[in-house]
């Protein structure tokens, strides 16, 4: 799954942690206070709370341009000398510009959330009525056009991003099916193979992108958010009930996510095997009825229906168990959807916050707790990535000579008997 795209999986994602902790140090340490100095990008006083496009073209990030770009080449110098791969530019590089695009989305957010305290604090002052406050047309006209330029950047970058994906993770596929293809005689008796290289390593590359860039969005994000939270809870003079606290909302967003989290991660439990059962049956129906298409003593109606009663079954299971999991799940996310507003009505009721801190607050309140959520958010597709591993997993016990799993073994004794009586009962010709 992952040897044939990647140099090296086994030292290659921990190289990968430990290159970013590395770079990501060095950037807090001095990287970014000063170091954009020597080649005239020194940091501009105010820039993380610019509220225009021009957040994007301001020294500090153009600094941070330059610096990952080249933290991305020195270590793609590396691995192209230490281990030569053939899918390298893809595997390196090319997923190296999607982790860029990821943070320069998280930027686009922090930039957005910056506008949104001056744009709706000068909502507050149209609607109040008092003339000391008055808004001209052409204030708002340009508020929003600050928010349309950010938007239009964020909206050409996301484009070619996701051109760029789709053939990433078709160049994955490539990989996975040439890798597995090689094997197949090998491979061909395993139950399900055709669709295992034919839809699974589709599937699998298309999902663990996902799931890759979703975390280290939230990973970012939550470098990105955290301390504008942590400013922003200055302000905040207490939470319901628990009063007032060091780092409210920053607490309260951790306390939340936790609990979410662990809330789902128990209504859940039976999820990823149901998925895999699934795709058993559906794959052993499935093939009795290719059988059935060459010869007339497979696919009789006795053995389709057996097949098909197991497939009814297990969905019928999945349903059960999801009905549950989404009770839990939807309240959870419509509660959610409150709970910002609930951690500020003891500030609000006391009239110290404006619309403007409002609407930031939640905003910067909302991405953080996001970021924390990223199991919740993710499960459904973790549980479907957990099962698709499961049965490419028996490609690679295979080729590794390590036993087949458990349910590969199971069904291929099933299947030898079932093969072996309609061979029996074949009439040669005279």
């Amino acid at each position: 799954m992952f040897h044939s795209f990647f140099p090296n999986p086994r030292l290659f994602f921990p190289s990968f942690l430990v290159w970013c902790t590395i770079t990501m140090g060095l950037w807090y340490a001095g990287g970014a206070s000063g170091w954009g100095g020597i080649i005239g990008l020194a940091p501009m006083q105010g820039a993380a709370e610019i509220a225009t496009v021009y957040y994007f073209f301001s020294p500090d990030m153009l600094w941070w341009y330059v610096y990952y770009f080249l933290s991305v080449i020195l270590f793609a110098i590396f691995w192209f000398w230490f281990a030569p791969h053939r899918w390298q530019t893809w595997s390196i590089l090319v997923s190296g510009f999607i982790l860029f695009s990821t943070a320069f989305s998280v930027q686009t957010s922090v930039a957005i959330n910056n506008w949104r305290r001056p744009f709706f604090d000068m909502v507050q002052n149209a609607l109040s009525g008092d003339e000391t406050k008055r808004v001209t047309e052409w204030e708002f006209y340009t508020g929003i056009w600050d928010f349309i330029s950010i938007a239009f950047v964020f909206i050409a970058v996301l484009v070619v991003t996701r051109f760029v994906v789709s053939h990433y993770i078709f160049r994955w596929r490539t990989a996975m099916n040439e890798y597995y293809t090689e094997h197949w005689p090998q491979l061909r008796h395993i139950e399900g193979a055709s669709q295992r290289v034919q839809e699974d390593t589709m599937r699998f590359a298309e999902t663990v992108e996902s799931l890759g860039v979703s975390a280290m969005d939230a990973v970012l994000t939550l470098i990105a958010f955290l301390p504008i939270l942590v400013r922003l809870g200055e302000e905040v003079t207490g939470l319901p009930i628990i009063g007032s606290i060091p780092y409210p909302l920053v607490v309260a967003a951790i306390f939340w996510s936790v609990f979410g989290t662990f809330l789902l991660a128990v209504v859940g439990i039976k999820l990823p095997g149901l998925y895999f059962n699934n795709q058993k049956v559906e794959a052993a129906y499935r093939k009795e009825l290719v059988y059935g298409e060459d010869s007339a003593k497979r696919a009789e109606p006795p053995s389709l229906r057996e097949l098909f009663t197991d497939v009814r079954k297990n969905y019928f299971r999945l349903y059960f168990h999801y009905a549950y999991f989404n009770v839990a799940r939807y309240f959870y996310l419509q509660a959610d959807n409150v709970f910002a507003i609930l951690l500020l009505v003891p500030t609000m009721a006391v009239g110290k916050v404006t619309f403007g801190f409002f609407q930031q607050t939640a905003s910067a309140f909302s991405q953080v707790s996001s970021s924390f959520q990223y199991l919740v958010n993710s499960w459904p597709t973790i549980v479907e990535l957990l099962s698709i591993r499961k049965r490419l997993k028996a490609f690679e016990a295979e080729m590794s000579g390590e036993p087949l799993p458990v349910e590969d073994r199971e069904y291929l004794a099933v299947s030898g008997a079932s093969m072996s009586a309609g061979k029996s009962k074949t009439i040669k010709p005279q």
